[in-house]
């Protein structure tokens, strides 16, 4: 085994006494905390005592060292023994770990990113490999140093889709800094996992994926460290049989046990026989990395000139996002562009041509796709911009939930939104992506309605922390604004207004369009109408929105190219409700739609120029 040493006796016995200190200590918080999953613990003990204290290179008292080694355990659920892992290397007070899961606590019940050791939250299944991916590719690619990355998965997560989606994405892009350690311990939780101890199977499935695959006994640390000496010019897969609740009498390999702390009686008698077997209390020291990864700084990257559109021309949002990002790209090395094969209609494929070492090609596979970007933006070395059509990341909701809750920084663009995309028809068109965005708690969602005001939107989302989402369209609409125009988050633009003003109209994208074409329909019967661009559905721009509506008699019409339900009109609401004398009157897409030309379509579901102009009508009327 070419770069294998075997360690001697003395450093064996060492693991296996660390992997019953994190057995003892998963058993004592869990029970404790009296919930948790103490038998997924101990499934792993081995494994993370090898993978800790024996492979891995890493600072112990600063986790988040760019120059480490990274580890993301998939199986979340198993999260006392990664806490475990970090009071037995020091970070951690030991009697902390008895805090798990309370309020008072940074020790949730699955790993968060306000822990220093966790890069990227998990505890919804399946989601971690492709994260991993993302740091490998970023290790292999961009930082082109030495640090390598571990995944610790469950066998029960294999069942989902996005973990074959991330194990493809590994093999075709070569990540040989890549190591999976699969725990396969038999049980899920309500049933055995689909193919309990067929190891065989787990091997060929790996090796079809295009991966180096080694079936080891996950209780023997002697096959763990050579599985994990073994180098390969592929991704590896450690295929690790283990027994679920390991070393616990009575329950080891016993179904109804997942997630069920011991009774207190039972863990004291199940640590005294555990703590019989430990032969030496000394700590092993963790190794540190070999220091080679650049410093990186993303902070404050600026476009390099001003836009160059004049005033008049026509140019579809979503080209424009394509050639900002381009752009932005000769700003900073760092950032990147990703894609799910649809670069020729998102237009990323200008960014491909112009940087063509920080575009990673996903193919379709979207819920993998958000996870690289996860991956790539940890540890603050990259700033991500994946597109698609807006409708596919619907798909990847779980995704970006997850990227939500840990605290990541990537950038979402969807093209393709609405009715106003035309032929390709209902399955194409992004219709519910405004109300998904807006529920993600560290959400901003751009919507801009010409060249100028997309070039901002890219500049801007560079710089602005969570989860980002850029709108973008179809149609070629008209630049509106001047190159020198101001944009910033949470900031509204009136593009029309005069002093007799009698309803605000909001509307952004193809709507702006047609609410401004309306307005000159309107002023031949000698109606003015103000209308508003909202630039970010969130934040809302509250203040100027109460202001126009006061200055028109209290009415606002919202128009969106999205369902009712989620969009604008909600947005708007939310914003004015409980101020009296406003009233809102929405239109949108009431149903599933078809296939045909984009006026037509906007015609038939009453969002463009002329039922914007009967709808303002009625309102006066109704006055």
């Amino acid at each position: 085994m070419e770069g294998y040493h075997k360690p001697d006796q003395q450093k064996l016995q060492a693991l296996k006494d660390t992997a019953n200190r994190l057995r003892i200590s998963s058993i004592q918080a869990t029970t404790a905390a009296g919930s948790g999953h103490p038998t997924s613990c101990c499934s792993a003990a081995e494994i993370m005592a090898v993978l800790f204290f024996h492979t891995m290179r890493y600072k112990s008292q600063d986790p988040r060292n760019p120059h480490n080694d990274r580890f993301v355990l998939s199986k979340g659920h198993a999260a006392p023994i990664l806490y475990a892992v970090w009071a037995e290397a020091g970070f951690l007070p030991e009697a902390e770990l008895l805090n798990l899961r309370k309020i008072s606590s940074d020790l949730d019940g699955h790993p968060v990113p306000k822990q220093a050791f966790t890069d990227v939250a998990t505890g919804s299944l399946g989601q971690g490999l492709g994260a991993a991916c993302g740091m490998a590719y970023t290790g292999k690619y961009f930082d082109e140093a030495s640090y390598r990355v571990y995944c610790l998965l469950g066998d029960g997560e294999l069942s989902e889709g996005s973990v074959w989606e991330a194990m493809a994405f590994a093999s075709i892009y070569k990540l040989d800094n890549l190591v999976a350690i699969l725990d396969i311990n038999r049980l899920g939780q309500s049933d055995p996992a689909p193919l309990q101890h067929q190891m065989d199977i787990y091997q060929k499935r790996c090796e079809a994926f295009g991966w180096h695959a080694i079936i080891v006994d996950g209780h023997s640390v002697e096959e763990l460290c050579k599985a994990f000496g073994q180098a390969k010019h592929q991704p590896t897969a450690i295929i690790a049989k283990t027994f679920k609740g390991r070393g616990i009498t009575g329950v080891e390999d016993k179904e109804s046990w997942h997630g069920k702390p011991l009774p207190k009686n039972m863990a004291e008698q199940i640590i005294q026989e555990i703590y019989s077997q430990i032969q030496s209390k000394k700590k092993i020291l963790a190794t540190p990395p070999q220091e080679d990864a650049p410093s990186v700084d993303i902070a404050n990257i600026r476009m390099p000139s001003l836009p160059s559109y004049k005033v008049g021309d026509k140019i579809a949002t979503r080209k424009a996002y394509g050639q900002a990002l381009a752009k932005l790209g000769h700003a900073s090395d760092r950032i990147i562009a990703l894609d799910g094969d649809t670069k020729n209609s998102t237009f990323s494929e200008i960014f491909k041509k112009e940087h063509p070492d920080r575009f990673i090609e996903c193919y379709i596979a979207e819920q993998n796709m958000v996870s690289i970007a996860v991956g790539c933006a940890t540890r603050n070395r990259t700033v991500p911009f994946c597109s698609t059509f807006a409708a596919f990341f619907t798909r990847a909701f779980d995704q970006i939930r997850m990227a939500a809750i840990s605290e990541s920084n990537i950038n979402l663009c969807g093209s393709h939104c609405g009715v106003s995309i035309g032929e390709d028809g209902p399955s194409q068109m992004a219709l519910e992506d405004l109300a998904m965005f807006r529920s993600v708690p560290t959400s901003t969602v751009f919507y801009p309605s010409d060249g100028v005001a997309t070039e901002k939107a890219v500049e801007l989302a560079a710089n602005t922390k969570g989860i980002c989402f850029i709108r973008t369209s179809r149609p070629e609409n008209a630049i509106i604004y001047n190159n020198n125009e101001d944009f910033q988050v949470g900031q509204a633009k009136v593009v029309l207004k005069s002093k007799d003003d009698q309803v605000t109209v909001i509307g952004a994208g193809v709507t702006l369009h047609e609410a401004l074409a309306a307005a000159e329909l309107l002023k031949k019967e000698k109606i003015n109408i103000r209308v508003l661009d909202p630039f970010t559905i969130k934040p809302l721009d509250r203040k100027l929105i109460l202001d126009s509506a006061r200055a028109t008699k209290g009415r606002i019409l919202t128009v969106e190219d999205h369902y009712y339900e989620g969009g604008i009109g909600e947005a708007v609401s939310s914003a004015v409700v409980g101020e009296p004398g406003i009233t809102v009157t929405h239109l949108a897409v009431n149903r599933v739609p078809r296939s045909g030309k984009p006026a037509e379509l906007l015609k038939m579901f009453g969002i463009d120029k002329d039922a914007i102009a009967q709808a303002v009508k009625g309102l006066i009327t109704k006055a």
